[in-house]
């Protein structure tokens, strides 16, 4: 059994090839993917059918959407699940991302946890989103500006 298989039998999703080959895309990028990259380097893979497979990953909480701010919503697969299969919606990889504003990638600082924040009562959070945006190193560097 692949690692995809892995992962999708240990979140309860069925493992075609399609959706195999949707994860593996999005494992080897190792960072955060909109449909529409996915879609480029799957190009021979159907746009709907890519599309019903996010929906699928979300709903079995096998990956979680960002919003960075570039009107593209971004998938990366979840990290921090249980024993049940649940991760993301409960919490679990809370992670800061940050968004590159020169070249627009997105990375996963997965070591770098968002801190608790306690909310006034009543409220029910659902989810959070912590992006920090700037430079990457990469475009950094080709900026010359290479200041923290």
């Amino acid at each position: 059994m692949s690692n995809e298989e892995h992962i999708l039998t240990e979140h309860g999703v069925k493992p075609t090839a399609n959706r195999i080959l949707i994860l593996k895309t999005i494992l080897e990028e190792e960072r955060p993917l909109s449909m529409t990259e996915i879609e480029t380097i799957l190009e021979t893979v159907d746009k709907s059918i890519i599309s019903r497979t996010l929906a699928t990953f979300r709903e079995h909480h096998l990956l979680h959407d960002i919003e960075d701010g570039s009107d593209s919503v971004r998938y990366e697969v979840c990290h921090g699940h249980h024993h049940d299969g649940l991760c993301c919606d409960e919490g679990n990889d809370l992670h800061v991302h940050f968004h590159c504003e020169a070249c627009g990638r997105t990375f996963c600082f997965e070591k770098t946890h968002i801190p608790i924040v306690n909310y006034p009562e009543g409220f029910q959070i659902h989810s959070i989103n912590y992006m920090a945006k700037g430079l990457c190193p990469e475009c950094s560097a080709k900026s010359g500006n290479n200041d923290k």
